[in-house]
């Protein structure tokens, strides 16, 4: 994939007359007009007296063209060809047509960027992230005000984590990058690489080798979470990723969707299933890179008496919680005590979430349980979930795309309907399988942003 044209407009701020002012001194105001492509873009750059905005550091009005910003037919993109606007509307020929696609050879192919573009492109981040639209501003002083901090967990598909980083990346926000100390090195190297071009995107200081449904899933979080609270940021909320997510919300809206949670935490926190309930019963141990149960050695119970909640490993928490996961000696009481449990990134965030004197809690009587589908954290389609709308079973419509592990891999086909809900996002995302659904998914996204610009000011 041929990366899109070099394009930007910078603009300087005159403390002396709101005047376009041509000279280089760092008091003056200039527009550097990068590419000649930008004399054919609709693009103006324009400030208002400083009096409008006497005490804000940042004006919206410095910027009212972020027009290039959009993703266009422009960009060259393989994608172009399909029609996003009826996909995303559900119409049948327009998905018929990205089902063919997809499953051309050539149109796979032509997708694909490989690891090596994002480590050579990266050896000069200012032309990286021009060439890839990324917003190095932030679009509202309502989103500067709220920071939110991301944990994201990876280990492999740089594509899918770049993809991901860009769709959901804000100057105010703060990101910790997770690579599991077992992926092959160029695949290091370039997320490395990627996050060495933004000064609010880094590598987790201590990586771990990630085991699925094991305690080292719990601690490349754990890892991120610390390194994110003793940053100098002072996000409001706390999101986990993998590279297999993706956006279903503007940054804008998941602010707001977080200030009308008025303090609380949203996460899946249910009664634990009795079929589960052997999870948190057993011992388990690591052997060989897999997780396995430690014969009839039955684990004490928890510590405090607390009682254990079902949930999953996706969570939107504020600052106080992640404190206290940190800090709180009950806390840290059953994160030791859930070492050797099977899978327990789906009881300890869950279980946490019910204790009381943790900020934004909620009682652990089942009136308060949550399930996946009602919090706001993540939107995931399991396969013995689907069925037709009428079902009584169904929780809803099948995958239009795969199944991996159960789990749907989405297609275009199901976007209509992800976006109709209020989850903030949704996994899981393969642009190997899946393509035009993360090109469509972000194309809609990134105009909808910029399209809020022109709503709010």
């Amino acid at each position: 994939m041929k990366p899109p044209p070099v394009l930007t407009c910078v603009c300087v701020r005159n403390a002396a007359a709101d005047v376009t002012d041509p000279v280089t001194k760092p008091e003056g105001r200039r527009v550097a007009w990068e590419n000649e492509a930008f004399k054919d873009r609709d693009l103006l750059c324009v400030s208002r007296s400083r009096s409008s905005h006497p005490k804000t550091s940042w004006d919206p009005t410095y910027i009212l063209k972020y027009s290039w910003l959009e993703y266009t037919d422009a960009d060259d993109s393989p994608e172009k060809v399909c029609n996003c606007s009826a996909i995303l509307q559900g119409e049948r020929e327009a998905l018929e047509q990205a089902k063919l696609l997809t499953i051309t050879k050539d149109f796979q192919k032509s997708v694909q960027i490989p690891d090596e573009y994002y480590i050579n492109a990266t050896q000069d981040c200012r032309t990286f992230k021009l060439s890839r639209k990324y917003l190095t501003l932030p679009l509202s002083q309502e989103e500067q005000d709220f920071p939110l901090a991301y944990s994201i967990v990876v280990h492999y598909k740089v594509q899918n984590f770049e993809r991901l980083l860009r769709a959901i990346y804000a100057p105010q926000n703060i990101y910790c990058v997770h690579v599991d100390k077992k992926s092959d090195a160029t695949f290091f190297s370039a997320i490395k690489a990627i996050t060495s071009c933004f000064p609010n995107v880094f590598m987790v200081s201590q990586a771990v080798n990630v085991v699925y449904a094991a305690f080292p899933r719990v601690q490349a979080d754990l890892n991120c979470m610390a390194d994110l609270y003793n940053s100098s940021t002072k996000w409001k909320y706390f999101i986990n990723l993998c590279g297999q997510d993706f956006p279903l919300k503007t940054n804008l809206e998941i602010v707001r969707a977080l200030h009308s949670l008025k303090g609380g935490n949203s996460l899946e926190s249910e009664q634990m299933p009795k079929e589960k309930k052997w999870r948190v019963s057993n011992a388990h141990q690591i052997v060989d890179g897999q997780i396995q149960a430690t014969g009839n050695t039955k684990k004490p119970p928890p510590p405090f008496n607390l009682p254990i909640l079902s949930g999953n490993a996706y969570i939107v928490v504020n600052r106080g919680f992640i404190c206290s996961v940190l800090e709180d000696s009950r806390i840290q009481a059953l994160i030791e005590w859930s070492k050797d449990a099977y899978s327990p990134d789906e009881f300890l965030w869950a279980t946490i979430q019910r204790i009381p004197g943790v900020p934004g809690s909620m009682w652990p009587n089942s009136k308060y349980d949550m399930s996946d589908m009602n919090a706001i954290a993540r939107m995931v389609k399991w396969q013995w979930h689907e069925g037709s709308q009428g079902s009584v079973e169904a929780v809803y419509p099948e995958c239009q795309g795969n199944h991996v592990r159960t789990i749907c891999v989405y297609g275009a086909g199901d976007l209509k309907w992800l976006l109709e809900q209020h989850h903030l996002f949704a996994n899981k995302f393969d642009i190997d399988t899946s393509p035009i659904a993360v090109y469509c998914l972000e194309k809609y996204l990134r105009k909808k942003a910029l399209d809020e610009m022109h709503w709010i000011y």
